[in-house]
């Protein structure tokens, strides 16, 4: 589909350099698709250079034909050369040479919601999978909104509680599509209570950062592994590195885990994190830090 034109498509379509690694954008879940469209501008204005088509993957969605229509209408009125819409139901679709080719032309692939174990079911170990890797390593953008925001870290949360997580085994984990190390990150994260749940992720795995969205919120991937809140949401931190103690190894399932020295941070558009350094990031931070990273 062609896209539309003028300031919109200038203001959203800003580069990134072609032959690098490309961002990977983390949504919260219930973005704006129809009005300001924040979150996604965001997300479009990523590509690399040139790159304007975008593959939307339904892949974790029970109702595809539903949410694909909705993201193609939002991504071309931001300006998008062509949207591609992959109903990708079954790990037979995953292997399809025209969803193969879509992605190969595409400079942002998109993850919808849905249920994060059909998405990693779907396309685990497929050919598909395997072509996204190899467009983002060569500079496309990689996100994904709730359950594709969730299962774009190497391990991602499936199941748990968000009333009372904070117990011994609530927070069920899997192998999530491993495009970043040393994330866990929750969606709806405010609207549905979800602190306990990365409470009980932390004190399991400290040395994952968790990474709690909430709804039209966002968190960009650079390529440095710096964090970069956007959209008008809170991103919430949950950093376990610096545990001192907790109970969790000598309890039996379901027992209430004890934690000393657990740390939270929230960020608003701007505001980063450095992933490694374990360091807040003020906006012009951020933005250093980012313009340092970048080829010149």
């Amino acid at each position: 589909m062609q896209g539309v034109s003028g300031a919109t498509s200038k203001k959203t379509m800003a580069s990134n350099p072609a032959g690098s690694r490309g961002y990977l954008v983390a949504v919260g879940g219930a973005e704006d698709k129809t009005s300001e469209l924040d979150v996604l501008s965001k997300v479009a204005s990523l590509a690399p250079e040139g790159q304007r088509e975008i593959a939307v993957i339904a892949a974790a969605s029970g109702a595809p034909e539903e949410v694909l229509a909705v993201y193609q209408k939002a991504f071309t009125r931001l300006g998008a050369g062509r949207v591609y819409s992959l109903p990708v139901r079954t790990r037979g679709d995953a292997e399809r040479p025209a969803h193969l080719s879509a992605v190969a032309a595409s400079g942002v692939i998109f993850f919808t919601g849905g249920d994060q174990l059909r998405l990693t079911n779907v396309l685990g170990g497929s050919r598909l999978l395997e072509a996204i890797r190899e467009r983002f390593m060569a500079g496309a953008v990689v996100a994904g909104t709730s359950a594709g925001a969730m299962a774009l870290s190497t391990t991602m949360i499936y199941n748990g509680s968000a009333a009372d997580a904070l117990r011994k085994g609530a927070v069920n984990m899997s192998s999530g599509l491993g495009f970043v190390d040393g994330l866990i990150i929750d969606t709806h994260f405010l609207a549905r209570g979800r602190f306990t749940r990365l409470m009980e992720v932390g004190a399991t795995n400290p040395h994952d950062l968790g990474v709690g969205l909430g709804e039209d919120a966002a968190v960009i991937v650079h390529p440095a592994r710096v964090l970069e809140a956007v959209g008008p949401g809170h991103v919430i931190l949950v950093d376990s590195r610096d545990l001192v103690r907790s109970n969790v190894a000598e309890l039996s399932a379901g027992d209430a885990v004890a934690i000393e020295n657990m740390t939270m941070h929230a960020l608003i558009s701007g505001h980063g994190f450095d992933i490694d350094q374990r360091r807040y990031l003020m906006p012009e931070e951020v933005q250093a830090r980012v313009n340092l990273a970048s080829p010149p």
